[in-house]
């Protein structure tokens, strides 16, 4: 192998990651399919174009990030994160029960809305002790890049689902793309049972005791780099990244199109995700230039796509939008988990998901209404504007912190900052 490419898919030298990402990367494939349904049979079948509707939906799956923090972040730091993840047979089984409905014809609009809380109660579970289950897999050094592979297998199967979604909804029924997710989470499950046990790089276990939630909050609270990382994931989580609104309304109601046009603009938005993604894998340490480099393209992208006059052009400003959010999201997490002490890792991403998911709840009802009531371009603007501020915040933070000085000394962990650039010590 090259130079380059040996750098950027070193993880997959490790045994128990290329079966992971095997497992996961068909599980991802039907994630994507079920979402595309799922917004597709709210907007066009359970509703007359009700772009609120899809926001309830997003509110319901990912508000219980919030509610169950005190949960979630103790069950990824104190439990067998391997064992932890049965919650994927779980989430199969959900999917299943949606599909059942659907394929028998007796789906209704509150049904999709429990089985959208249920599936967020489970992913609350799920998605950080998932994400720091990453660092057991390849160990510290490789850690960035397997976050960067991560992303890059998770918008892989962002162009193939929405993809195989949209022509199986005009073939047959959105039931089928339902029951198809459910069978592809016995891959990851079959992943979790190959894997070598003795070659997992076990995280030091956070210490069981009371208020182990709020020693999270404290740790946070105590780092600012953490606090302008949370917010500008804040502003863009809440109202921008909302594309099941934006593209589905987009393809409807401006752009007039069918089901398979609408999988294939999410596709597309995948192409530049996957590109984002191995961008953020090559990169050895992550720092806060991507981050604010991503979310001002970000909104630059939005802002682009809000006044697109026809299909194709909006699918290549989804380009642009796919790359820019997959470079901030995907360095952000990468810069979180090793800037955290790994006791306090699965606490900190608790976190760091239920501020991005967390304002979905507000954001997303939010963004469909504007959607619905001055239109889908007017939606797109909101999430440019959070893409700027977001932006904006990160700015402030290296003209204020720039002469930062933190490093590792007796045990405590600390870093430097260096005109401009956060870099993990």
């Amino acid at each position: 192998m090259s130079g380059p490419t040996k750098g950027t898919f070193r993880s997959l030298s490790s045994f128990n990651y290329r079966v992971w990402a095997c497992g996961a990367f068909v599980s991802n494939v039907g994630t994507w399919m079920q979402r595309t349904a799922q917004d597709w049979i709210v907007l066009t079948q359970l509703t007359h174009h009700n772009a609120t509707a899809v926001g309830v939906v997003m509110a319901l799956q990912f508000g219980p990030q919030v509610l169950l923090l005190p949960l979630t972040g103790f069950a990824a730091d104190h439990l067998d994160r391997r064992k932890l993840l049965i919650t994927q047979a779980a989430m199969g089984a959900l999917a299943l029960g949606l599909g059942i409905l659907t394929a028998a014809g007796l789906i209704r609009l509150w049904h999709v809305y429990v089985f959208a809380f249920l599936l967020g109660c489970v992913t609350a579970f799920d998605s950080p002790t998932r994400q720091s289950f990453v660092s057991e897999l390849v160990g510290e050094a490789d850690l960035s890049n397997a976050v960067g592979l991560n992303s890059t297998s998770f918008n892989a199967a962002r162009m193939i689902g929405p993809a195989i979604a949209g022509v199986l909804i005009s073939a047959v029924d959105c039931g089928w793309v339902f029951l198809i997710n459910a069978a592809s989470f016995v891959a990851v499950l079959c992943s979790l049972s190959l894997l070598r046990v003795t070659e997992l790089h076990r995280d030091a276990r956070a210490v069981r005791k009371r208020g182990s939630l709020i020693e999270g909050f404290r740790y946070v609270w105590k780092r600012p780099d953490l606090k302008a990382i949370f917010l500008m994931l804040f502003l863009i989580g809440t109202f921008g990244i909302n594309f099941p609104i934006f593209i589905s309304t987009m393809s409807v109601t401006v752009f007039h199109a069918e089901a398979s046009l609408y999988g294939l603009l999410t596709s597309t938005m995948a192409i530049g995700s996957v590109a984002g993604a191995l961008l953020a894998a090559r990169r050895e340490r992550p720092d806060m230039t991507p981050l604010i480099a991503g979310a001002a393209v970000f909104g630059v992208g939005l802002a682009i796509a809000a006044i697109m006059p026809n299909y194709w052009l909006f699918g290549l400003a989804l380009i642009v939008i796919g790359v820019s959010a997959q470079t901030f999201t995907t360095s952000t997490n990468s810069l979180v988990q090793l800037s955290t002490e790994p006791a306090m890792r699965g606490r900190v991403l608790a976190i760091l998901l239920a501020v991005v998911f967390g304002g979905t709840p507000i954001g997303a009802p939010v963004v469909g209404w504007v959607a619905d009531r001055f239109g889908p371009r007017w939606a797109l603007g909101i999430g440019a504007a959070s893409g700027f501020a977001a932006a904006i915040v990160g700015i402030y933070y290296l003209a204020k912190y720039r002469h930062l000085r933190v490093c590792l000394d007796a045990g405590r962990l600390r870093f430097t900052v260096d005109e401009g650039s956060l870099v993990a010590r």
